[in-house]
């Protein structure tokens, strides 16, 4: 877990992995936080390794590790949501699916799936996990300026909690590991939040970046956070979609960006590897970042991807 006191390596399938310990560290010991900061449009991101995944994995959204448990947030989606105007004023249908929580062990095993939502509420999104184990989970409708449910899913137990209810897309949360407030983004974070760890309403505020869309996100100490995204770009047919893939890091504090950078390694199916899930942390003189950007329905399904670049 990026914020337990841990000095021993384990293994994903082959993936080494590190958890970075940040008690009592002042903000510029922080390591990960640190590296991205670091990170400019010149670094190189080397493929160490691929792990299939051999189970459902639908449509991955967020990550989250937790000592020997990786969490993998993923929506199931039965019918997708059809663009236009609605009779409730919305700009899409809700269409249909199960939100799930997914566990496994570090090595790609599936151990559990824990499914998440209520009626049109079914879109899981990026995820966090605190220092005493709890998981958070925004489930959300499947379209901007609708509802959203955030759950609190015990990493030991599974034991699953409804927290609060919020009437906005909720499409990714972290709990501040300073103060223990949440703070999530909006559809496209284009909207910034913060809540009491009962789900109060303390903030909300407008992403004055506009460079890209975050999807998953993680709090670091002193009140930051690093946030993973793209931006997609619509081609003409014969070329189709783009996307370009970035990190950030976000001030908890005061609802700004930092340093952010583009990325624009692909996955093996064209997305960019900072499509969905990420997990971050460094190793060694290298920051090793953990993605899953693909689907299950496409060619190759779900694959646990690390990458690592090379730190000054």
């Amino acid at each position: 877990m990026r914020r337990i006191m841990l000095t021993t390596f384990v293994i994903i399938a082959g993936l080494v992995l590190t958890s970075s310990g940040l008690a009592g560290a002042h903000r510029d010991d922080d390591p990960v936080v640190r590296a991205v900061e670091q990170l400019t449009r010149s670094n190189q991101w080397q493929l160490e390794r691929s792990v299939p995944l051999a189970f459902a994995t639908h449509h991955p959204q967020g990550f989250a590790r937790f000592g020997d448990r990786l969490f993998m947030s993923t929506v199931e989606i039965i019918e997708r949501p059809v663009i236009g105007p609605t009779p409730d004023g919305y700009d899409r249908t809700p269409g249909r699916g199960q939100g799930h929580l997914l566990v496994m062990d570090l090595d790609g095993r599936l151990q559990s799936d824990i499914p998440l939502g209520e009626g049109h509420m079914y879109h899981p999104g990026g995820i966090d996990v605190d220092s005493s184990g709890t998981v958070w989970v925004p489930v959300a409708e499947y379209r901007p300026n609708s509802h959203a449910i955030v759950y609190a899913v015990d990493a030991r137990t599974l034991a699953v909690r409804e927290v609060f209810r919020y009437d906005d897309h909720v499409g990714g949360i972290v709990s501040d590991t300073t103060d223990g407030k949440l703070h999530g983004v909006s559809w496209g974070s284009r909207r910034l939040f913060s809540w009491t760890p009962s789900g109060q309403l303390l903030r909300r505020a407008a992403n004055e970046s506009h460079f890209a869309d975050y999807q998953d996100c993680a709090a670091y100490d002193f009140h930051k956070a690093v946030c993973t995204g793209i931006t997609e770009y619509r081609n003409p047919p014969a070329t189709g979609r783009f996307d370009l893939g970035a990190i950030a890091v976000l001030d908890l504090l005061s609802d700004t960006v930092g340093h952010e950078v583009p990325v624009t390694v692909l996955s093996p199916a064209g997305h960019a590897i900072t499509r969905n899930p990420v997990h971050l942390e460094v190793v060694g003189g290298a920051l090793h970042l953990w993605a899953a950007p693909d689907d299950a329905d496409e060619p190759g399904g779900t694959t646990l991807l690390e990458y690592s670049t090379p730190l000054p």
